[in-house]
């Protein structure tokens, strides 16, 4: 989705500006004819990331983003943000053979009947797909203007230019696509989960991507741990990503992590099931697991163990190449699975 200025055209070193709920992470990636290398990456957590107060969760997200640049040495103030969740819609669509000029009527028309939002205060766009009939077959996203407001704002609040809008599950497909080799016949599978939104991403033979952003994630299986257990949120966090100079809690989780999951679980098995029965010839045989939950012990285990597609860690960063500092490349070893949104924004070009 083009949010784009036309300004400071010819530039294509841009930040991918991944701003989650909990912390942000951006990626800086050097483009040329053999592809990609990262040159610094970095991620911060937000202070307060339960903060009930709306202006204080945005100034501590702001904080954050400046601090992560900070850390980074980053000179660069051209971004590109991604969105997600209930206010963004990805869809395909097939029409009758149509002359060029009614195509964006058509598609305009297929949003206002697909979105879940209304679109006469949103952001559509779409794309064209190459179809072997005449029919005219293509995706078209939507966002609504306040959640790229939103966005937007955050990063000019941060000292950066926000040039450009992604919708993540597409970034994340984008990443996928440039690093990863799908055999012929195979539908790839991703499933970015953090800590307010799980994002699954499936695209078949047919080109056309599918995206379901579902509510129910890292957060929520926190706090029913916490309330099942009796211990605080931050306590149970403690115990699941093993926090650094921090002693770990005696606290025995027993299937309550388990327990926790079993919405997610079933939210994802579910939409697989619907997939493959829309898609009657698409095979997924693996999923690709990525997402700041990603990296709680255990997790990808689980659910390679209660899905019935192949479950597995992926970190981009162990095929895309690196030109930086140490300290860089000891947080995209450790924390790669969680930036793969952040690395899929920042090769988009301007």
């Amino acid at each position: 989705m083009d949010w784009k200025r036309l300004l400071k055209l010819g530039q294509d070193e841009v930040l991918g500006l991944d701003i989650g709920s909990s912390a942000v992470r951006i990626v800086q990636l050097h483009k040329d004819s053999d592809g990609c290398v990262v040159t610094t990456a970095g991620v911060v957590d937000i202070a307060n990331a339960a903060e009930e107060d709306k202006n204080n969760r945005e100034i501590n997200t702001v904080m954050a983003i400046q601090k992560c640049l900070q850390s980074m040495g980053i000179r660069t103030r051209l971004a590109v943000c991604g969105v997600s969740g209930p206010e963004v819609a990805v869809r395909d669509f097939n029409f009758p053979s149509l002359p060029p000029e009614e195509i964006e009527g058509a598609a305009l028309l297929e949003a206002a009947q697909v979105c879940p939002f209304g679109v006469d205060d949103s952001v559509v766009d779409y794309q064209l797909i190459p179809d072997d009939d005449d029919n005219v077959c293509g995706v078209l996203v939507a966002a609504t203007n306040k959640v790229i407001k939103s966005r937007t704002q955050l990063a000019k609040n941060a000292s950066l230019d926000c040039v450009l809008m992604d919708v993540e599950g597409l970034a994340l497909l984008n990443c996928f696509i440039k690093y990863e080799k799908s055999e012929a016949g195979r539908t790839t599978a991703i499933l970015n989960v953090g800590s307010s939104c799980a994002t699954l991403v499936i695209m078949g033979d047919n080109g056309r991507p599918f995206i379901r952003d579902m509510s129910y994630a890292g957060n929520d299986i926190v706090k029913q741990i916490a309330a099942e257990c009796n211990i605080s949120a931050e306590t149970v966090g403690m115990i699941l990503f093993d926090c650094d100079n921090q002693t770990k809690p005696e606290v025995e989780l027993g299937d309550g992590f388990e327990r926790a999951c079993e919405k997610l679980i079933l939210n994802v098995a579910e939409t697989l099931r619907y997939y493959t029965a829309r898609e009657k010839s698409a095979v997924i045989e693996k999923i690709f697991v990525c997402g700041s939950f990603a990296l709680v012990k255990g997790f990808v285990e689980l659910l390679d163990s209660r899905l019935p597609e192949k479950a597995v860690l992926w970190n981009p960063f162990e095929k895309i190449p690196c030109d930086a500092e140490q300290n860089c490349r000891d947080i995209l070893k450790k924390k790669g699975p969680a930036m793969a949104v952040a690395a899929g924004l920042a090769m988009r070009s301007i």
